[in-house]
């Protein structure tokens, strides 16, 4: 069973209130109870903040005995070498993950200091980005 952890970054705990044109209506929470319920062989779990040290402690902590991460930096992806570094250290294979298409906004967001260092980059399809990150573990059997 392979072990993935999820891990969202500032604001995704407001998904379903904020700029729902983006986002969409679905809470985190609900979407990931349905995706828990759709992958019941992915020993899945799921962690969320707002704060960047945090993300980097996690990251830290699951990144050399997890099978994958899922990472959504948000925000902090175009501004956090802190996080990269730490995506950067750990063996734990990372795949970087965003709701919208980061290219289709704002200029900024078009860099990202994860991407380097990432398993792969899934952007744009919305809350499925997260499926398609655990379909890439799954079919890396």
């Amino acid at each position: 069973m392979k072990k993935l952890i999820i891990i969202n970054g500032p604001n995704l705990n407001l998904l379903g209130k904020r700029e729902t044109n983006i986002y969409g209506s679905l809470t985190f929470t609900e979407f990931y109870e349905a995706v828990v319920k759709k992958y019941p062989d992915v020993d899945l779990t799921y962690y969320q903040s707002n704060i960047e040290g945090e993300l980097i402690d996690k990251i830290q902590e699951v990144g050399f005995s997890y099978d994958g991460i899922i990472l959504n930096a948000a925000a902090y992806t175009h501004t956090s070498v802190g996080i990269g570094d730490a995506v950067k250290a750990v063996t734990t294979p990372v795949v970087e993950v965003h709701i919208s298409n980061t290219f289709s906004r704002e200029e900024f967001r078009h860099q990202s200091y994860i991407s380097p260092n990432a398993k792969g980059v899934i952007l744009g399809f919305g809350l499925q980005s997260y499926e398609l990150a655990i379909e890439s573990f799954i079919s890396a059997s």
